[in-house]
């Protein structure tokens, strides 16, 4: 993760306003251990059984699935990360520039709310890893007042994270990195030595209709963090180059959801519950033995609780734009109050978490795709972003536009979300178009994107007060008419 310059000291102070090109100073591999720390989750063991028990395919298909799904996702990811090195803001600040100051605030609310429900999934795992640890070493049992508090101390630990800035994240993501990639090993070598592998590679294959559908599940947890992109490029030069941070995004994700995703499906040979299991985490406790399971699940909880502080670090970054006028560390305490008393109603009261978790990525998915198909166009025609514009949400604002709203770039954003929305089924929503081919293969964020980057492409363009392009600094790329990656 690109660090914040010295000036900022091991507390970020620095809010929507631009980085200055003096305090740039970031690489574009340091993005690796970004999205590898992004990615650090017990729950794609679980997808990857899913892949197999729900979708009946076989272990050749779900490496398909592992290769193609991260590549889709996290590419975009990287291409729209490549805003922030232009702009030197987070993404829902630069959104601004597309949106209009107020029309920013509609998607930039729903972005915000969905973002509740990924922390809740987030703490609510790290709660459940955290039950396990004491189980397997204590054999302490877990109960509604043990809840509570292991969720309180998860969240408080995101808050801290979280609440410290770019450097924290950047440092933690780096240690996290290795001892995952270490202890991931370990389970690996466990599984090879004790896994039927007759079994493993004597599944039939199933329908390429069920692979498409699992590249796009799996994906959609990819696309969630699109807006988040920039947050973490923003300490980058203008000089960056485009093609290293893409690569060093997809890379990071998939080194992890790759491998993750194939032991989840050698696993659920074994053990084809762990799919549907109530509890997401426990099943590690029963497939390895203790003194791999603990500190691997130790490992994880750090790894998901990273991927906690990244969410409420951009969603405090988002709150701000919204006009919570509050500094973006205490931005950052809705979010985990909110996730917090989630998680509990998630953890006590819900009845199937692995449902639960579907039905709100696939939401998320397609909340996320509206905004990234006008964001994505916008970036085909812009090469700067105006800093004092960005911050100025008076009418005296190069992007107020009319009235405050870009009309273009929202029309072609509530279309899209609602066509996306007509596309997608989950457990207890279904709209009329989820029975097409689109639908059954959960696709509709797919079509959200597509809706929205062709309606906001052939609308007028949005005429602002623009301002003069901000030279490159010395040794920077040249920027071309079309996205330069």
């Amino acid at each position: 993760m690109p660090h914040a310059s010295e000036s900022e000291g091991a507390i970020e102070t620095r809010g929507l306003e631009p980085v200055p090109d003096g305090e740039r100073t970031g690489h574009a591999r340091e993005l690796f251990p970004t999205w590898v720390a992004a990615n650090i989750s017990v729950l794609l063991l679980t997808m990857g059984a899913g892949l197999i028990v729900f979708n009946g395919l076989n272990f050749w298909q779900v490496l398909v699935v592992g290769v193609a799904a991260p590549l889709v996702s996290y590419g975009i990811v990287g291409l729209i990360s490549i805003a922030g090195k232009r702009g030197g803001s987070p993404g829902m600040a630069l959104s601004r520039a597309v949106f209009g100051q107020r029309g920013n605030l509609f998607p930039g609310s729903l972005i915000w709310v969905a973002r509740w429900g990924w922390e809740t999934i987030n703490a609510v795992t790290g709660a459940y890893a955290v039950l396990t640890v004491l189980d397997l070493l204590f054999g302490v049992k877990s109960n509604t007042a043990l809840i509570v508090v292991t969720l309180l101390v998860f969240v408080a630990c995101t808050f801290l994270v979280s609440g410290l800035g770019i450097n924290a994240l950047r440092v933690c993501s780096m240690w996290s990195t290795y001892l995952f990639g270490a202890f991931s090993v370990l389970v690996l070598v466990h599984l090879v030595a004790n896994t039927d592998w007759s079994a493993v590679f004597g599944k039939p294959a199933g329908s390429t209709a069920m692979m498409v559908a699992g590249i796009g599940t799996i994906a959609a947890g990819g696309i969630s963090w699109v807006p988040s992109g920039p947050d973490f490029t923003r300490y980058l030069p203008r000089a960056a180059s485009g093609r290293a941070m893409v690569g060093s995004t997809v890379g990071g994700a998939g080194i992890v959801v790759l491998p993750m995703l194939l032991m989840g499906a050698v696993m659920a040979v074994s053990t084809p519950d762990l799919a549907s299991a109530t509890d997401p985490v426990a099943f590690i406790g029963q497939i390895l033995p203790m003194w791999i399971a603990v500190p691997y699940l130790l490992i994880a909880l750090v790894g998901m609780l990273l991927i906690n502080s990244m969410s409420m670090y951009s969603a405090g970054f988002t709150a701000q734009t919204l006009g919570i006028k509050v500094p973006r560390a205490w931005a950052v305490s809705v979010n985990a109050v909110i996730s917090l008393v989630f998680g509990f109603l998630l953890m006590v009261v819900a009845t199937s978490f692995i449902g639960s978790f579907i039905s709100f990525l696939t939401l998320l998915a397609v909340a996320f795709s509206a905004w990234i198909g006008v964001f994505g166009v916008d970036m085909l025609r812009r090469r700067t972003y105006d800093g004092e514009a960005l911050m100025d949400t008076t009418r005296t604002s190069a992007y107020w536009y009319r009235g405050g709203f870009a009309w273009q770039a929202m029309t072609a954003w509530a279309l899209a979300l609602l066509v996306g929305l007509l596309f997608t089924k989950v457990d207890w929503f279904a709209g009329p178009l989820a029975p097409t081919w689109i639908g059954k293969h959960g696709l509709g964020w797919a079509a959200t994107i597509v809706v929205s980057a062709a309606l906001y492409a052939v609308l007028p363009r949005t005429r602002s007060a623009a301002p003069e392009p901000i030279p490159a600094a010395p040794g920077a790329e040249p920027e071309s008419t079309t996205l330069s990656i």
